[in-house]
């Protein structure tokens, strides 16, 4: 199987104020004269990892990372006021004309895929490429599936955690309320450790549920405070609110990419996303390829999903390499 990229800096920091209240994060790394390539974080509210940069050749890319709004290091920290998908596909264009880019290659899993698509489909001109992985397609019905029933039949001992502060906060105030309106009831509340505790259990279960074997190195990352925090308040900001997407926006679009080249890397048991996601998209893109991956499920740090993103991410810059000289 083929393994990630050794560990690379970046060359190049940027922070770019986008309005009157965010200040965005941006890193370049890899081949200055590369084929650009934007890797899209999930969530929403992860930001970027210390492996973001590893599934790219940087001897082809020209990397781009970016934390979304309110994530990672972009600020301020869980703003949750002019945050919207709209806003964020605003972003990457202002991102791509601040770093000159002409076009380039869009990389995103889970919602970093919903957010490709929603770019892609918006400024279809500026895109040489798409690789995704993990599809999710922001509709009520994906989300039901992980935060109401669905997911919640494969893992049913890590549910009972998951919902246990939703049954407690329903009974306390006597409303039916449903996952996602109850965690962000939960994560407005004043007693910081309360707050703090729902945030842990919504990424524990977020990261019991990604994998098709049990990583407690990925449970501890998620479960970290702040990061808990920062997923949980944005995640639900947006389920909330239909992802800020039209009903089955993204498949309805799907027909602007025409001929933009596509990869789409899904594991077979992904239970975060399931691979119906991603096989409705290939069907409605006839310029995509899909690459299911047998033995793996939603998480990019399986080592099945790591050998078909960088299969993916290598295939992608052979279709390139030599309008960058690379």
């Amino acid at each position: 199987m083929l393994p990630l990229y050794p560990e690379i800096k970046p060359y190049s920091r940027h922070q770019l104020k986008v309005d009157d209240i965010h200040e965005l994060y941006i890193d370049e790394s890899g081949t200055r004269e590369g084929i650009p390539i934007v890797f899209l974080h999930g969530g929403p509210g992860s930001g970027c990892e210390f492996n973001s940069r590893c599934f790219f050749n940087p001897e082809k890319y020209r990397i781009i990372l970016f934390d979304q709004r309110g994530a990672g290091r972009s600020t301020p920290h869980t703003e949750l006021e002019k945050n919207t998908t709209a806003d964020l596909v605003a972003d990457m264009e202002k991102i791509r004309q601040f770093l000159s880019i002409d076009k380039w290659v869009v990389f995103g899993g889970g919602w970093g895929a919903t957010l490709s698509l929603a770019y892609a489909e918006k400024h279809p001109d500026q895109v040489l490429g798409l690789v995704l992985r993990g599809l999710f397609l922001g509709r009520q019905q994906d989300i039901e599936w992980l935060y109401e029933e669905g997911a919640s039949r494969f893992y049913p001992d890590h549910w009972e955690d998951f919902i246990d502060p939703v049954e407690k906060l329903r009974r306390a105030s006597g409303e039916n309320l449903n996952s996602t309106d109850a965690y962000h009831q939960l994560m407005m509340q004043d007693n910081e450790l309360a707050r703090m505790s729902a945030a842990k259990a919504w990424s524990a279960w977020e990261a019991h549920a990604s994998t098709l074997h049990p990583n407690p190195r990925l449970i501890k990352h998620f479960s970290d405070g702040g990061r808990a925090h920062a997923r949980c308040l944005i995640a639900t900001h947006y389920y909330r609110n239909g992802c800020f997407l039209e009903p089955d926006q993204l498949l309805a679009g799907a027909s602007v990419l025409g001929d933009i080249p596509g990869i789409i890397v899904h594991g077979r048991f992904d239970c975060i996303c399931p691979l119906d996601n991603s096989y409705a998209l290939h069907q409605a893109w006839p310029n995509s390829q899909l690459y299911i991956v047998r033995e793996a499920g939603h998480s990019a740090t399986e080592l099945a999903m790591i050998d078909g993103l960088i299969r993916a991410t290598r295939d992608m810059s052979l279709r390139f390499e030599v309008d960058f000289d690379v």
